[in-house]
């Protein structure tokens, strides 16, 4: 308990911080002649994310960096916990925005530095609001700002992935730029697996190929969202079998 709660105060004060650099970075857009790029804006968020992780003495390993590519891309990752959010922001490599529930439009501080990073914000009990924030990040995406949904709707439970939806696809589809499927593993323990009690993991992020709109365009949104999920789980699988391999040789008596 008493461990959780100096994890919440810390990432408290960072956010405090952040509202002073917030408040910097707004200044200096409002004023006119001075240039601030999507990457001097994505800075604080990225350190903050990763300073929150590091002191939950987590580990984060991210393979495949090199095969982002330059330019918008719609990230497709699955959902395990509310530090899938932190461990993109820190670790991807890229400035991303995320497609948000509505309530998160609520937090302090929070709320203002996702409307830099673009994030849209979606009210999912609404269909014409729904509607107009795809709109919206289809915009965004053409504009060049890359974008993270979970397809699956919902956080899943542990290793197990609920189905993707393929509505969410259309930002790719309509925008026309890259799919990047990303598997995110581990981060559950932190907070999902204890309700609510901060614990500690290693967080991996495995970036898988991009698919390019060559590639999709022939394909329904259905089909491209099942090929999206199998090129997860088999990423997923790959990487819980490397570990078990590594254990067991770890634990495996030496002969002579």
């Amino acid at each position: 308990m008493i461990w959780s709660l100096k994890i919440y105060l810390y990432a408290g004060i960072l956010i405090l911080g952040a509202w002073f650099k917030l408040l910097q970075v707004k200044r200096k857009l409002n004023h006119s002649g001075t240039a601030v790029t999507m990457d001097q804006i994505f800075a604080t968020p990225k350190d903050v994310s990763q300073k929150i992780i590091n002191k939950t003495n987590s580990d984060v390993h991210v393979t495949g960096r090199e095969k982002l590519p330059d330019g918008p891309v719609l990230v497709v990752a699955n959902h395990q916990g509310l530090f899938d959010i932190l461990a993109l922001l820190g670790h991807l490599g890229k400035p991303i925005g995320f497609i948000a529930k509505k309530e998160i439009n609520k937090l302090p501080v929070v709320s203002s530095w996702m409307e830099l990073l673009h994030c849209v914000f979606i009210d999912r009990s609404d269909r014409r609001q729904s509607v107009k924030a795809i709109n919206q990040g289809i915009a965004n995406l053409k504009e060049g700002h890359s974008i993270v949904i979970f397809p699956e709707g919902t956080r899943g439970k542990g290793n197990k992935l609920n189905t993707f939806k393929s509505g969410s696809l259309r930002l790719a589809t309509k925008a026309n730029v890259p799919i990047v499927p990303v598997a995110i593993d581990g981060t559950h323990q932190l907070l999902e697996e204890g309700n609510g009690m901060v614990g500690t993991s290693t967080i991996t992020l495995t970036i898988n190929d991009p698919i390019y709109p060559d590639d999709y365009q022939d394909k329904k949104h259905g089909e491209l969202a099942a090929e999206l999920q199998m090129v997860i789980e088999q990423a997923l699988y790959s990487k819980r079998t490397a570990k078990r391999v590594e254990a067991s040789s770890d634990t495996m008596p030496i002969t002579e």
